[in-house]
């Protein structure tokens, strides 16, 4: 059995925003050797990709090779060199485990450039808060610590994230609805008896969509969730708590289905690139997540719904200073526009600005009382 060590480094903000392999956020020099050679095609542009010379690229295969008593490359003669099985299985199976921790593992670095950076600067703000995991919280978070603001973000569940903002585990919470839940559905009964009037204050952040990710092609010709229950159809589902699964438990509530129509209804992974890693390893054939996450690992994405990721912030924390500085952040030209870019995301018009609940959760509005007589 392999031992695996964990370390870290320091780099310039300017080369770690350059880093290749926005999917490994625990980088192993392996891996990427492995990851350039397969998207470059050989050795030698593998070499040129990562700015090293071929070299000490073939050098440092052959001596994994002889490390690990398996063959990482295939050598034909005419043809330009390949992964080999083993080589293919090991990355996916490491790419899978970081898909998998990648909550874990962002959580972990954002503690750690807080503490580095608040030992070089103890003016700089730290803002706690829990949210459902989301691509574009992790790009914010970057661009926040350009700035002196670290975000110490606690990914979970959209329910257990409002859940620790009333516990008081947190200042702020992330989570994510669609733009027009009903005031029966599931969803509006979920969040309802959670959001507090006085207590809470909306902040725009991004629209996104939701849909079923699939192999490249669309081998099962999936189009919308009834779908899911085609014969052969292996599904991967969100943890209970999150938005993901409650959008698929509503939908099953509305077809008046149960989960057991769903086959891998109880397999359940805890993020979207998660879900992501187990299609591309060809371990499940769709699930439920967002379309940076499937970019990513090379899926095809089946758009399905629209929906708004709000923040939502305790009322009493408002006006301090690292909430106005992160309001600040979320209404900047360079915050907009690189949300922008992210697949499958709008930054909405009103982001960093406080928002009602009476006017984007009519569903939530108390009943009016009836006057006297």
């Amino acid at each position: 059995m392999q031992h695996i060590r964990l370390s870290y480094s320091w780099a310039p903000h300017q080369e770690g925003a350059s880093q290749r392999h926005q999917t490994s956020p625990l980088r192993n020099p392996l891996m990427d050797l492995l990851q350039a050679v397969r998207e470059a095609g050989s050795i030698a542009a593998a070499a040129k990709a990562m700015q090293l010379s071929y070299r000490h690229v073939w050098g440092e295969l052959k001596r994994w090779e002889q490390a690990l008593g398996q063959a990482l490359i295939l050598w034909e003669k005419g043809q330009a060199a390949r992964l080999s099985p083993f080589a293919d299985k090991l990355l996916w199976a490491e790419r899978q485990a970081q898909a998998r921790l990648a909550p874990q593992i962002t959580t972990l670095h954002a503690e750690l450039e807080k503490t580095i950076a608040m030992a070089f600067d103890p003016a700089s703000h730290l803002l706690t808060f829990y949210a459902s995991h989301d691509d574009a919280l992790v790009q914010l978070q970057q661009q926040a610590a350009q700035q002196a603001l670290h975000l110490d973000i606690r990914f979970c569940g959209s329910v257990d994230a409002i859940r620790a903002l009333n516990e008081g585990r947190c200042v702020m919470a992330g989570f994510h609805a669609p733009a027009t839940p009903s005031a029966n559905s599931l969803v509006a009964q979920t969040y309802k008896p959670l959001l507090k009037r006085g207590l809470h204050k909306l902040i725009g952040f991004a629209h996104r969509e939701q849909g079923l990710m699939v192999a490249q092609g669309n081998p099962h010709q999936l189009k919308d969730l009834k779908d899911l229950l085609k014969p052969g159809v292996r599904f991967i589902n969100r943890p209970s708590g999150t938005g993901t699964r409650l959008l698929l438990d509503q939908w099953l509530t509305e077809a008046g289905l149960s989960p057991s129509h769903v086959c891998g209804y109880g397999d359940e992974e805890p993020s979207h690139a998660a879900v992501a890693a187990r299609i591309a390893s060809g371990q499940a054939d769709t699930g439920l997540g967002i379309a940076s996450a499937a970019r990513l690992q090379g899926l095809d994405f089946i758009p399905l719904k629209k929906e708004n990721y709000w923040l939502i912030c305790l009322k009493s924390a408002l006006n301090s200073p690292p909430v106005q500085q992160l309001q600040a952040v979320l209404a900047s030209q360079g915050w907009i526009a690189r949300l922008n870019q992210l697949p499958g995301y709008e930054a909405d018009h009103t982001c960093g600005q406080v928002q009602s609940l009476k006017q984007h959760f009519p569903w939530w509005t108390p009943p009016k009382k009836r006057p006297l007589t």
